[in-house]
Parts: structure tokens; C-alpha cells; sequence
């Protein structure tokens, strides 16, 4: 699952959003002056979509208090208002800017400004659907928090930088109180994240309330690079420790004691979208969110089953293959309990991820024609998310692996996680978005599910291709990962259109994935807590598979995969049914250009 710095804000959850793009340090690297312009509109129809999407940037990086710095926009010195007079006024906007949409002649539109349309009218319904929805009111879910995000977690390199990272902590106080409001309101009218969720999500308050140096806001002090001269870093580290004694920890200090003493007593008791105040409607939108085509919670429910039927055969042919006798589930005890198959310190499970990549990057040449310039790190996950979080992460600077729970971290599963997390999935995929061909300042933002998941997915396949995985257990951990995501597409209709309980969720994981027993529980309570979005994997990575099937198909011994996926990742983040028409259209100009004999 990617970390998401890039990730378009969908409203739905939006506030997630912001919360994780305000902890990424921005590099140096301008790509500015790199970027080709765009060329000019053809007619007055693309005229007019231009005007509109271009002021809906404008305004949206003003209403979210962004700004460009060295040619990436990021947060201003501000956090963003997130009162209901807000919303409002945005769910506004974007109604009124969908009916100027609709009144643009798409006929008119040559290629390029078609998929800008579409991609900008998705955007804009989802981002007015969770507006209208008041989605805001439960802003955070079991996964990711809007204070978790605020603290970078790699320093700041220019003075500017820090400068406008102390004057948002100074406004925290605000933000929070802004959000505490939100969370009332939806108490008030049941709507609210699951208490079934939140078993120690509150203590990833904890290390933000301490007054002393362990305070993880007062340490990014003692981080700022020494790029920066000595008498510069001291001013900047008093200051910015007297606004974080005097306005950021009381502010963590009173979202606590009312997450502990109002938030979590007083949360709903069930754990289904359909409990929500007109639920099932909500649970649709979700679904259009996050897979971008239509599909009803009853197709999906059916295609899981079919696909987690199909991966548990190959399971058994790579069980026999690893010369083991007994039973699946006995296979995959074995895999969860031997110590061989697990890492002894974080180092270890850190070095063997950096290997995986680096055996990666041999590869990629194969792979892709365009290599990008830019080049990520490996990090563990920080220690105060760690034990709630994911395996692992994948963004633009970094990628994160979770070293909490060693035990619960197998070694086998790496591989996967590497190819989806790293290159050529999620980081890789960041980094050529930087070098695009030329598009509109939104598609540079723009982030759908279904593309994104659904590449990083596929990775992990490509990766049978690739010769990264060596012996049935890593194998197996990869059809435990792609078992992992078909899984999802039962589980996550089940439990909020078919009335599933949590633990009946947690036993289907379980007896179906060599997956950790922490992970299985970590999984679900976020597949509970952020109905639609576990959808999107399996979905875009059967459509990707499927287009290349097709292609295989169609063009014979002449498919070379390196244009095909170049194909993928130039486009940027588009939906579904828009990747599917524009790669058609690459098979059909390499059937048109091939030697008439």
C-alpha cells in the first residue's frame, strides 16, 4: 500500500490525506524548468476545459493552504480549515464546477483533453460525493490519523522549510480544535469511526503529549542538517522547541483526553458502512470511489470468491513443489511459526529488503524503456505508528518497512512487498511522475486507487517475470500477498453490504493467507474502518493483467513489454475504463505499424 504523498485528496478522506503529505520533507530537486509545456488549446472547447480545471487548481491549492516550492507544491506555513462552513462552501464549488463540465463538449475534445476531462470529473465526484456525505466527521480510521502525519519523517533541508513547519505546528492547536468539533457533530448523528477499530489507536497520541526530549516533535529539532549554518539551526531549534512546549503538546494533550474520555466510549458499536446513516447509499459511492467503473457490491462479492478459489490451487501445486506433505493449513502454520523464516533484528529485515531492491534494480531495464532519475531510501516504520500500521509503505522518498514484531514480519512475504512497495511499483512509480510527459498541474496530484494499488499489484506478479523470487517460499508469499487482495474483495462487501461480523472477517485472512495473525487483525479493522478502498487492488491489477493478456494475445511474438508498461505509467493516475481505452489504442498502433509480409 503506498504512503501517499502524492495522492490525490479524494474528500472521502481527504483529512488522511493532508496528515500524511505534511510530514513529507520536500527534496531540492526542481523538475520546473525539466517540465515540457503544454500545448495550446486546438479549439474553444479545450479552451474552456483548461480555464475550468486550471482555476479549480488554483482555488483547491489555495482552500488547502498549498504552495510551490522549487516546482512541487507542498504545505504552506497553515494547516487547512476543515470547519463544516468549509466543506461547504467547497461541496459548493465543486457542484457548480461539475455543471460547468457538463456543459463542455467532449466531442470537441482531442485525445489528451479527454482523459483530462475524465480524470477531472472523477476527481470532482468523488471529492464532492465525500463533501456532501460529511465524511470529515470521522476523520481518521484504525490505520492513519490526521496528527500522525505532522512530524516529517526525514528533516527539513532549507531554512524555509523549517520555517513554515513551525508556523503550522503554532496552528495546530486550531486544526485540532477544528477537528474535535467535527468529531462531536458526527457522534451526534451516528456517524463515526467503529469502536471495534480503535484498541490502542489513542496511544499513538502518547509520545506527543511528553513535555521532555522524547517528545518526537521536540527530537526533529536536534535533526536539522548541518547544511544549514550552525547559527541559523540554534534559532530555528529554540524556536521551534518554545512553540511545541507552548501551543503543539497542549493541543496532542486535549485531543487525547477527549479521544479517551468522549471519542472511544461513545463510537458506534457496529462495523458496517450499511449501519451508517443511509448506508448503503454511502457504501455505492465508496465503491465508485475506489474502483472508478460500475460495479455492484454483489459482482465483486462473487469475482473475490471465483479468484480466491482459483489462487488456493496454485497454492497447493507450490506447497508440493516445497516437497511439504501435510494439508494447506498445516503448510501454513509451519510457514507462520518456524523461526527460520523471520528476521532476528530490524537490521536484518532492513538489509534484506535493501537486497531485494537492489536485486531489483538489475532488472528494471527489462522492464521499462524510461528509467526515472530520482531514487528512494529505505526506513522503518517510526516507532509510534508501528505497532497499528502496515508491513510496509512505499512513497516518493522512501520506502518504509515495519520492524515492530519481528515475529510477525516473515521473510518470504519481502519479496512482494519490495516489488509493490519499491520499484517498480509505488516508489518508482512516484519518481517518473516527476519526469511526465507534459499534463495539467491536477494530473500531476491526481491519485486513483484502482491505477496505483493496481500497478503496485501487478509488480508483484511482474516479479515471476523478473526472477525475483527464488525458492517456493517467496513464492508462496506472493500468492499469499495476491490471495491477500482477492481476499479483501469478499471480505470487505461482506462485512459492509452482507452483515459479516469482525472476527468472521478475521478467520476468512486467516485460513486463507500464510499472513501473520498481527497483520490479519491489523488488515481488517482497517477494511472496517475505510469501507471501498481495499477494493481497488485486486480490481486494477486483473485489469492491467487483463489488458496484458490482451495484448499478448493480439500482437504475438512482437509484444515487448517495456513500451506496454511505459504505456501504464505515462498516462499518470487516470480510472480504470480511461487506462483501458488508451492502452487498446497502443495495441492497435503496434498491430497498424507491424511489416505487411
Amino acid at each position: 500500500m503506498s504512503l501517499a504523498p502524492r495522492r490525490r485528496p479524494t474528500l472521502s478522506r481527504l483529512v488522511l490525506s493532508l496528515s500524511l503529505t505534511l510530514g513529507i520533507a520536500s527534496p531540492v530537486l526542481s523538475q520546473e524548468a525539466a517540465r515540457p509545456t503544454l500545448a495550446a488549446p486546438a479549439n474553444a472547447a479545450e479552451t474552456a476545459l483548461r480555464d475550468l480545471y486550471t482555476r479549480e487548481w488554483e482555488w483547491r491549492q489555495a482552500e488547502f493552504v498549498r504552495e510551490k516550492v522549487d516546482g512541487r507544491w507542498q504545505s504552506s506555513g497553515r494547516m487547512p480549515s476543515v470547519t463544516p462552513e468549509a466543506w461547504a462552501r467547497r461541496a459548493d464549488y465543486w457542484k457548480r464546477t461539475l455543471a460547468a463540465l457538463d456543459a463542455i463538449p467532449l466531442d470537441q475534445l482531442g485525445r489528451e483533453e479527454r482523459i483530462n476531462a475524465a480524470v477531472f470529473r472523477t476527481s470532482l465526484e468523488a471529492d464532492e460525493a465525500g463533501a456532501r456525505w460529511r465524511t470529515y466527521e470521522a476523520p481518521f480510521n484504525s490505520d492513519s490519523f490526521f496528527w500522525g502525519g505532522i512530524n516529517p519523517r526525514q528533516p527539513y533541508q532549507t531554512e524555509a522549510d523549517w520555517r513554515r513547519f513551525i508556523s503550522r505546528l503554532g496552528d495546530v492547536p486550531r486544526y485540532f480544535d477544528e477537528q474535535i468539533a467535527n468529531m462531536e457533530a458526527g457522534l451526534a448523528r451516528g456517524w463515526s469511526v467503529p469502536r471495534a477499530t480503535l484498541d490502542g489507536r489513542d496511544k499513538t497520541l502518547e509520545p506527543y503529549v511528553q513535555t521532555g526530549d522524547a517528545n518526537p516533535l521536540l527530537a526533529t529539532f536536534d535533526r536539522i542538517p548541518a547544511s544549514i549554518p550552525e547559527n541559523v539551526r540554534t534559532r530555528l531549534r529554540e524556536e521551534g522547541r518554545r512553540v511545541v512546549q507552548a501551543q503543539t503538546i497542549p493541543a496532542y494533550a486535549r485531543l487525547l483526553t477527549f479521544i479517551r474520555g468522549e471519542y472511544l466510549p461513545r463510537t458506534r458499536t457496529t462495523i458496517a458502512a450499511s449501519d451508517l446513516p443511509d448506508g448503503r447509499a454511502f457504501y455505492r459511492t465508496q465503491i465508485l470511489e475506489y474502483v472508478t467503473r460500475d460495479m455492484s457490491a454483489r459482482e465483486i462479492h462473487d469475482f473475490g470468491l471465483a479468484e480466491v478459489a482459483r489462487i488456493t490451487a496454485e497454492m497447493e501445486q507450490v506447497k508440493r513443489r516445497a516437497g511439504f506433505e501435510g494439508d494447506l493449513p498445516a503448510f501454513i502454520d509451519y510457514l507462520r511459526t518456524d523461526p527460520k523464516f523471520y528476521a532476528k533484528t530490524p537490521r536484518e529485515l532492513l538489509g534484506e529488503a535493501s537486497l531485494i531492491a537492489k536485486k531489483i534494480d538489475g532488472q528494471l531495464q527489462y522492464v521499462v524503456g524510461t528509467l526515472p532519475r530520482y531514487r528512494f531510501t529505505i526506513l522503518p516504520v517510526a516507532d509510534d505508528i508501528a505497532p497499528i500500521y502496515t508491513s510496509g509503505r512505499g512513497g516518493l522518498d522512501a520506502c518504509f518497512f515495519n520492524t515492530y514484531d519481528l515475529p510477525s514480519r516473515p521473510l518470504y512475504n519481502l519479496p512482494a512487498l519490495v516489488l509493490h512497495e519499491c520499484a517498480p511499483g509505488h516508489s518508482f512509480q512516484a519518481a517518473l511522475a516527476l519526469e511526465a510527459p507534459a499534463r495539467p498541474d491536477f494530473r500531476q496530484q491526481t491519485y486513483f486507487s484502482g491505477y496505483g494499488e493496481g500497478w503496485g499489484l501487478y509488480t508483484e506478479w511482474l516479479g515471476t517475470r523478473m526472477g525475483i523470487y527464488e525458492t517456493p517460499y517467496e513464492e508462496f508469499g506472493r500468492l499469499t500477498f495476491e490471495m491477500w487482495r482477492a481476499a479483501r474483495l469478499v471480505i470487505d462487501t461482506g462485512l459492509h453490504e452482507y452483515g459479516w461480523t469482525r472476527d468472521q472477517a478475521i478467520d476468512y485472512l486467516a485460513s486463507h493467507t500464510a499472513l501473520a495473525k498481527h497483520d490479519v487483525v491489523t488488515e481488517v479493522d482497517r477494511y472496517i474502518s475505510w469501507p471501498g478502498q481495499a477494493l481497488s487492488y485486486y480490481i486494477g491489477y486483473r485489469t492491467i493483467l487483463d489488458l496484458r493478456a490482451e495484448a499478448e494475445r493480439e500482437l504475438g511474438d512482437r509484444f515487448d513489454q517495456r513500451p506496454f508498461h511505459d504505456t501504464i505509467l505515462n498516462l499518470g493516475s487516470v480510472p480504470l475504463p480511461v487506462l483501458e481505452e488508451e492502452v487498446r489504442r497502443f495495441i492497435a498502433a503496434q498491430k497498424a505499424s507491424a511489416p505487411t509480409r
